[in-house]
């Protein structure tokens, strides 16, 4: 596992040894430029130093005073009259001025000069220069290099400072219980980890509110499948206890009602489960009159069995991006709303047109329809419209679901429901896409 506190230490020791190492190098070529401007000039003063008198009215007189330096002499006549080392690998003639040899033995300095009667040649090693050069450079560098084991501890000790918010964080993280989705407190915090911190509040603000929904929607469902299965329950006790045929065929029906009523909730039920994130689970580029076509088709007999023309007044093409079964769910929802709440002898006219560049799916019936007052309420879950003297329901009591599914169907796929008076005076539902 990667460590950021190590790899802080790594890399800033590294560039530190990187700095030193280039100062290092700046260092010594700056001494060594310093080295050879000061030993060329000992050569020129010790060349002048020289008497200018024939050689052999000084022989053995004079010493350079360094051993690393090598004197040769020659007269006029080219013939050579003193070499103060006769082992050094330096060439048998003078040249005049400043020149650098590279022999066997490695690189010397020369300078040759005429001095009198005489042609005097001094010469130097040129590694006596690097290695005084060398020296300078660590003697300069040397506390950093003491230094650095002092400065890794230094940087390992405020790294580990600067990423104490980081385990603060944690820690509180850790100690929470599961359902504390409280935010985390993101004062005197380094601006570094502020935004962690609100990214982590925001996440959890997102949680909260997806376990009050699923916390609410589990309440809500226990509440409203009560009744039906104890319905049901009383209904099995009244098939129990029939003494006759006649008496046990009417608990059987009302039986199966309640049985029926109790699958269509849990139905509708697990359908809003499924839509309740916010995304959808396929993207298709779905043919919406096709769609529309064989929900009608689908639920054609159920109509015809509640006694409701059912069908489909003008369809024009139209495609839309999404999920095919949420939108068959959300139709659905809606053609069986209005054939459920539809009087028997009533029509259920369902129509799908472009206005400007958008598609629109129309289902209109002739029933009760909804008060203006109640038209927004009824997206609620578990909401159901009052029933009043224009509210009148058939076979088939509500649950207070569809609409809701309808809905957040809808939202998922970037859709708009309207709910609005028809030209028949019941219920008309647009959904613009």
């Amino acid at each position: 596992m990667r460590s950021i506190r190590r790899q802080l230490l790594f890399w800033l020791l590294a560039l530190v040894l990187l700095g030193v190492g280039i100062a290092g190098w700046l260092i010594y070529r700056q001494a060594l430029a310093e080295a050879n401007e000061l030993f060329d000039y000992q050569l020129e003063q010790i060349a002048a130093a020289l008497p200018s008198e024939p050689f052999s009215q000084v022989l053995g007189s004079r010493d350079t005073g360094d051993e690393g330096i090598v004197l040769q002499i020659w007269n006029r006549n080219g013939v050579l009259m003193y070499y103060s080392r006769p082992r050094a690998p330096l060439a048998p003639r003078a040249e005049i001025g400043f020149s650098t040899e590279h022999t066997e033995r490695g690189d010397w300095r020369v300078y040759g000069a005429i001095v009198g009667d005489n042609v005097v040649q001094l010469a130097q090693p040129v590694s006596v220069r690097n290695r005084l050069a060398a020296n300078v450079a660590l003697r300069t560098l040397w506390p950093l290099i003491v230094l650095l084991p002092f400065l890794g501890l230094a940087v390992w000790v405020i790294v580990g400072r600067g990423l104490r918010p980081l385990r603060r964080v944690t820690s509180a993280l850790d100690a929470r219980h599961p359902e504390a989705l409280d935010p985390l407190p993101d004062q005197r915090l380094p601006l570094e980890v502020q935004p962690l911190v609100r990214a982590l509040n925001g996440l959890l603000e997102r949680l909260a509110t997806a376990l009050d929904i699923q916390k609410a929607f589990v309440a809500d469902a226990a509440h409203e499948l009560r009744t039906p299965l104890a319905a049901v329950q009383i209904q099995s006790q009244l098939v129990a206890r029939a003494k006759d045929d006649t008496t046990r065929s009417e608990a059987l029906a009302d039986l199966q009602a309640g049985v029926t009523r109790a699958t269509r909730l849990a139905e509708q039920l697990l359908a809003l489960a499924r839509s309740e994130p916010d995304g959808i689970a396929a993207t298709n580029a779905i043919d919406l009159r096709a769609l529309l076509q064989d929900c009608v088709v689908a639920y054609a007999p159920l109509a015809q069995n509640r006694g409701v023309d059912l069908g489909i007044e003008a369809s024009e093409p139209a495609t839309v991006t999404g999920d095919t079964d949420a939108l068959r769910v959300m139709f659905n929802n809606l053609v069986d709303n209005a054939t459920k709440y539809t009087p028997r002898g009533g029509r259920v006219d369902v129509s799908l047109h472009v206005d400007e560049g958008h598609p629109v799916v129309r289902i209109a019936d002739s029933g009760p329809g909804i008060e203006p007052a109640e038209r927004e309420r009824v997206f609620d879950r578990f909401y159901r419209a009052g029933a009043g003297a224009n509210r009148v329901r058939t076979d088939v009591a509500g649950s207070g679901l569809g609409l809701a599914i309808v809905r957040r169907i809808a939202t998922q796929h970037h859709a708009a429901v309207k709910l609005d008076e028809s030209a028949a005076g019941g219920l008309q539902v647009d959904v613009r896409f």
